[in-house]
């Protein structure tokens, strides 16, 4: 397979390993697939300032997609542009307001590089340090300013399926909203119609690479758009049901350099 080919790369629980760090073999892997030709980018729903370590460390020259599609931009190239789609500031005061009916145990907004924390804790606040943002604690109706790139609800399992519910019900013509388990059960919330599909049609219209030759891996339920886009949505090995149920292929997990081990047999890279 020699035509150049995009590949779109989610991080936690497909690129990294659960330690969060990038495997020596994936990383040979992915500089081989660029040395022969390929366009390899990262499509995440972490935020850029959480991402930009493993964009150097691949050495990447590529736009990149945060927030699931929210926020998009190209880290060395400014002529680029910048497409940032945040959330109605009435809407994420809206859905503040309404979960004092549910139990949960926080809520994050994020505007980029400025976190805003509803209650305080300390655990959160060692997640959401990194790459040193603005942190403010306290209500939300209260110190949210402006409209936020994403909201995360931080809730015990059995209350998120009611939250999301609710979230469905009433709000469903301007949000989308995921869940993810790892670290913590949250809801992700971002404006509808926005996710990681979104941020790789724009790269591949820019790369001029038809959607039959993009390979995307991913894990979450936040990569499902993404998936069905590529050609190859390729699914890891511990991915959830929903994600393999729609996946074009699979491959081994992220603890067993799923990525290098796929792109190696698929690109005849003759990197392993």
């Amino acid at each position: 397979m020699t035509d150049k080919h995009l590949i779109a790369l989610d991080l936690d629980g497909t690129l990294l390993t659960d330690d969060k760090t990038i495997s020596e073999k994936n990383k040979h892997v992915i500089k081989k697939a660029r040395e022969a030709g390929h366009v390899v980018m990262i499509a995440t729903g972490r935020p850029f300032r959480s991402s930009e370590m493993y964009y150097h460390e691949l050495a990447l020259d590529t736009p990149i997609v945060n927030f699931n599609g929210a926020f998009i931009h190209h880290p060395l190239d400014n002529s680029w542009g910048v497409h940032h789609s945040p959330l109605s500031i009435d809407v994420a005061k809206d859905i503040v307001e309404a979960l004092d009916d549910f139990k949960f145990h926080n809520i994050i907004a994020e505007v980029i590089d400025d976190v805003y924390v509803h209650y305080h804790d300390e655990k959160l606040m060692d997640i959401f340090n990194m790459g040193n943002p603005n942190i403010t604690t306290g209500d939300l109706r209260r110190y949210l300013k402006t409209s936020p790139t994403s909201m995360l609800i931080h809730a015990d399992e059995e209350h998120v399926r009611k939250i999301r519910n609710h979230l469905s019900e009433v709000h469903a013509e301007v949000i989308d909203h995921r869940s993810w388990a790892a670290p913590f059960h949250v809801v992700e919330i971002v404006k509808n119609g926005l996710n990681k599909a979104v941020g790789l049609k724009k790269a591949s219209d820019y790369f001029q690479i038809p959607a039959d030759r993009i390979i995307a891996f991913g894990d979450e339920d936040n990569d499902l758009e993404m998936l069905e886009y590529a050609g190859r949505g390729i699914a890891m090995g511990n991915a959830v049901d929903e994600v393999k149920n729609i996946a074009n292929d699979m491959t081994l997990t992220n603890e067993e350099d799923g990525i290098g081990v796929y792109l190696n047999d698929l690109l005849n890279l003759k990197a392993l």
